[in-house]
């Protein structure tokens, strides 16, 4: 995994700048590629063939075509075999990608199962093609300006140029209702990003952007429930060994939920030799309190003595919170309020010393059906089609009923999802808050066209919005913050196609989730884990906000003064109220508060403006 940076003028010594800001995604190796009309650089961490002659920018056989690419293409050998004429010079992906393309074109990317990102410039024609990975786990940012075209791995590198930095409002929006921007937008004006499935070519100052791929929705097949579990079983283990290539050291994730230990267990199946897993918890001085938030760290403790792995563990400390509140900030390239942040990036840090490729559980939850909000909108949907619609009429006088009663899926995901708008009239500065389009673009860019069921649809924007966006976004940032390729298997392309398949009545009912998943692996799980209620990655965000050293620190970022150019986007008075009331516990607003820490930390790191 790696960094990648270019733009479609000569400017070396701006290409070199765009490198060393990105450097840590690619600590291993760092060139540039710069002729009349092109400047391209790359920052490599040297996973597959770490010779010297894998470094990048990578030029074709022929010189025609030049290369800057991030991620892992797990089926390069096969295609490899497929490319037999190719000349090929090297053991790396990085080459056969270069061969796909100069064999079928834009249409490679159709055959290619991984995470990537990647440039190539074609130099017989003058146009630059780049392409993002199908489910979207290798990020992809670019700005355009006539004739100027400039992408990077990092909004960072983008911005490494002259660009205005001001906030993109729509995406602003987005962020206080949902704690994340959905690609193409950016929180900065102007810059995007290329969303998941999609190529994007710049010839002659036009750019194009098509779609190459999509995940079905609504499209289920029909099978025993044993013909399932065999078939999850048999998809994940494949998936999951396809993603076990590696030349540098490789070690697993462990949560202590099912997703990392199904991924633990097909790795112990297929290894005989020490596996290493990593696990972080948090140093509380309350032992009760300890024990809550660090149940599912001692369960993956208890999983890792079950399968005799080399467990690794790491304690995330209170004073830690602060001291790397801003470099995590930094390393997230826009802001993605969430406490887990600082825990991902500590344990990543921790990871690094150990290995350099680490797997983890991304994604069960959003193609199995995993979280119970799935389960509540089942229990709706059962609502609706029992209780006569004048009789819904008369008990939708009930909070509880009404909320049953919601019908339209983005009325349901926004019920789940989206900050409530009375919270956020009492924060945001009211001309602030007329400018909320978030509900009408989530609909249009998510819902518009979309069948299935109500629950296979928010499972389906789930994988599409919340997945990339926040849940992958910080997965990514967050590792690569410290050198170190996090590889998903559960998003890998045949496990993603296999669970479209399966009927949501599989998946889910009113008191379950992600049961035929579960029940696929029982008898190669241990016991105890199908005891274990569904508790998610948590923190004890709101009782850090709580803590002497970390008061001091929000009272100084939740203020007019900290930032005068986002002064105007808040009511400080309320902000402060609120806060202090989270203090005393008077009220609970850790999300809310979370986000507008983030954001102010963000814009004043990023030197945000308003236009």
């Amino acid at each position: 995994m790696c960094g990648i940076n270019g733009f479609t003028f000569r400017d070396e010594e701006k290409i070199h700048e765009m490198n060393e800001i990105t450097k840590y995604r690619g600590p291993d190796a760092t060139a540039v590629w710069v002729q009349e009309g092109i400047s391209l650089g790359h920052n490599r961490l040297s996973i597959i063939d770490t010779s010297t002659n894998a470094n990048q920018p990578m030029e074709s056989a022929d010189g025609r075509y030049v290369i800057v690419y991030n991620g892992e293409v797990y089926n390069f050998q096969e295609l490899r075999t497929e490319l037999s004429d190719y000349p090929f010079r090297t053991g790396s992906d990085t080459e056969v990608i270069l061969a796909a393309y100069a064999t079928w074109g834009k249409d490679c990317v159709k055959r290619f199962n991984g995470m990537f990102a990647f440039a190539i410039w074609d130099r017989q024609d003058q146009s630059l093609f780049l392409a993002r990975d199908q489910i979207g786990i290798k990020p992809l940012y670019y700005y355009v300006a006539g004739d100027r075209f400039i992408f990077s791995s990092a909004l960072k590198g983008v911005l490494v140029h002259d660009i205005d930095r001001v906030l993109d409002m729509d995406a602003f929006a987005a962020l206080m209702r949902v704690q994340y921007a959905p690609a193409p937008l950016t929180m900065i004006r102007g810059v995007k990003q290329l969303p998941p499935a999609h190529t994007l070519l710049f010839r002659g100052g036009k750019v194009t952007i098509e779609s190459y791929w999509s995940s079905p929705v609504g499209e289920t097949e029909r099978y025993s429930r044993e013909a399932w579990k065999q078939q999850i079983r048999e998809t994940i283990d494949t998936a999951v060994t396809r993603q076990l290539i590696s030349d540098r050291p490789l070690g697993i994730y462990l949560s202590g939920g099912f997703d990392s230990s199904i991924v633990l267990d097909a790795v112990a199946s297929k290894t005989s030799g020490n596996i290493n897993t990593f696990s972080t918890g948090f140093a509380l001085s309350d032992d009760e309190q300890a024990q809550k938030y660090n149940y599912d760290f001692q369960l993956a403790k208890r999983t890792a003595a079950h399968y005799g792995t080399n467990h690794h563990e790491v304690l995330l400390r209170e004073q830690d919170v602060v001291d790397q509140f801003e470099q995590v900030v930094w390393h997230m390239d826009e802001p993605r309020p969430n406490p887990t942040s600082i825990s991902m990036y500590t344990l990543a840090h921790f990871t690094k010393q150990h290995v350099d490729v680490i797997l983890g559980g991304d994604g069960g939850d959003e193609l199995f059906g995993g979280y119970d909000r799935y389960r509540l909108s089942l229990a709706a949907s059962y609502y609706q089609r029992v209780v006569p619609r004048p009789i819904r009429s008369l008990l939708a006088r009930h909070e509880r009923f009404r909320k049953l009663g919601i019908e339209a899926p983005i009325d349901r995901f926004a019920l789940f999802f989206f900050q409530q708008e009375q919270l956020l009239d009492r924060v945001l500065a009211p001309d602030v808050q007329q400018r909320n389009r978030t509900k009408a673009s989530f609909s249009q860019q998510y819902f518009s066209g979309m069948t299935g069921t109500v629950e296979e649809q928010l499972m389906a924007v789930d994988r599409q919005s919340w997945l990339v966006d926040h849940s992958l976004f910080l997965s990514d940032r967050m590792a690569m913050a410290a050198g170190l390729e996090n590889r998903v298997p559960l998003l890998d392309l045949d496990v993603v196609a296999l669970a479209g398949k399966i009927p949501v009545g599989e998946k889910i009912g009113l008191k379950k989730t992600k049961d035929i998943y579960k029940e696929a692996f029982r008898g190669r799980l241990p016991g105890y884990l199908y005891n274990q209620p569904k508790r998610g990655w948590f923190s004890p965000g709101a009782k850090w906000l709580r803590r002497d050293r970390m008061q001091a620190f929000v009272r100084e970022v939740l203020s007019a003064s900290y930032y005068a150019e986002t002064a105007p986007l808040f009511d400080w008075d309320e902000i402060g109220k609120m806060y202090e009331d989270h203090v005393s516990k008077k009220d609970y607003q850790l999300t809310l508060l979370w986000t507008l820490i983030t954001f102010q930390v963000w814009a004043r790191l990023y030197n945000v403006k308003l236009g």
